[in-house]
């Protein structure tokens, strides 16, 4: 703990607020699936999703290369490409090759970037989305040009036991609310799995503040977690702000807290250590004060 007055917070928590991946899940989101949309092979597809992914060194991103290395494909690094590196505004990343864009990202961004396609292609990538995100994946859509080619299945995994510890924390009288950057779909079923109490979907960092203001307006106390430097606005606003011992520098710097094994769900004994704080104050000042008491109205008439 790097404030005292955290801890002491920590026993008035009210609201928490979870960052999904890495927190509630185990953030290693993998390539499953390579999904062709009508009129795309599913080698052009695999080739393109290369290409976006070839310098992208996240687990997604290494996982994707992986999966297109197992479809058969084969194509060495360009040369002077463009790299296009991911960013919670654009929610995209990809490479610029020869005048030529590759994307890869959030249906929404993705669908946003290339702009007025035909109807037939959007209710299909709509199909494919909704499916991938009922089951509790994450799809991604991968363009080339403006020209939409199809969706990447990237499947997560809800951390064991997790849900249990939801339960202890509604005991608590904390409302727990699951924030990520994942569309609707994914964002309720991975919710409803885990067991939290709301979630926000599709959430940038100014989303997370704006959330984190409202309660606080309300006159709640609230208490982040998370891991990435897209969570450091949140955190730094948050009274109680837990950072995983796995998460970035921005983030550790921007949290009052760094749970050195990286369980989301130590808030639970942090409340707890908060209450006892507060109860040990209340017995001292209890003590206190029946002293003066005890000094007025008893040692003096003695005297």
């Amino acid at each position: 703990a790097m404030s005292g007055r955290a801890v002491e917070a920590a026993g008035d928590i009210d609201v928490l607020l979870l960052d999904k991946t890495g927190t509630i899940t185990l953030g290693n989101r993998m390539a499953h699936e390579f999904i062709p949309i009508s009129g795309t092979t599913p080698k052009t597809l695999a080739e393109n999703a290369y290409l976006a992914s070839f310098a992208d060194l996240t687990p997604e991103g290494r996982s994707i290369v992986k999966l297109a290395g197992e479809q058969g494909v084969k194509i060495a690094e360009p040369q002077g490409a463009q790299i296009i590196p991911f960013s919670a505004e654009t929610r995209m990343s990809g490479v610029d090759i020869g005048g030529l864009a590759i994307r890869k990202g959030a249906v929404d961004a993705v669908q946003s970037w290339v702009g007025t396609v035909h109807e037939n292609i959007v209710s299909e990538i709509k199909r494919i989305t909704e499916k991938i995100a009922a089951s509790g994946g994450t799809p991604l859509v991968v363009s080339r040009g403006k020209e939409p080619l199809g969706v990447i299945h990237l499947k997560d995994i809800v951390k064991p036991g997790i849900s249990q510890r939801f339960i202890r924390i509604r005991a608590m009288g904390m409302k727990s609310i699951m924030i990520t950057g994942d569309n609707y779909l994914t964002a309720k079923a991975i919710a409803a799995e885990a067991g939290v109490d709301d979630f926000l979907a599709q959430a940038k960092p100014e989303d997370k503040l704006r959330l984190i203001k409202k309660y606080q307006l309300e006159g709640g106390m609230v208490a982040m977690t998370g891991d990435g430097t897209n969570d450091a606005p949140a955190l730094a606003q948050s009274d109680v702000g837990l950072v995983m011992n796995t998460g970035t520098q921005a983030a550790r710097e921007a949290g009052n807290m760094i749970d050195l094994d990286s369980d989301p769900t130590k808030i639970i004994e942090i409340v707890e250590i908060g209450k006892q704080l507060l109860i040990t104050r209340g017995s001292l000042t209890t003590f206190s004060i029946a002293n003066d008491v005890a000094k007025y109205f008893a040692i003096i008439p003695a005297i």
